[in-house]
């Protein structure tokens, strides 16, 4: 049964999205800052994050699908997700075979 991923430091530190061949040298430039290491409690209280796109709302910056890595995911597996390519979809989309 697939599970709610919770919004905490240690599934950000397992999230895989920023070595997505979908997410851009550009996009990790750009929400460099963004991305610096918040406190659970804050991550609690947003709805986007641009990172763990399974927790959070898609991405702002991500518009084309160049890959998926969710199925490699540790958080992935941990929460028996079952959809791919939540940077791209909020709630993510059907994974590609």
């Amino acid at each position: 049964m697939m599970k709610k991923v919770e919004r905490t430091q240690q599934n950000i530190k397992r999230c895989l999205c920023l070595e997505c061949p979908s997410y851009s040298m550009l996009c990790r430039l750009k929400n460099f800052e963004k991305n610096k290491n918040r406190t659970d409690e804050a991550l609690q209280s947003h709805t986007h994050y641009e990172k763990m796109f399974c927790a959070f709302e898609k991405s702002n910056c991500i518009h084309a699908n160049k890959g998926c890595l969710c199925r490699s995911c540790q958080n992935f597996k941990q929460y028996g997700l079952e959809n791919c390519t939540y940077c791209t979809h909020t709630g993510g989309g059907a994974c590609q075979v």
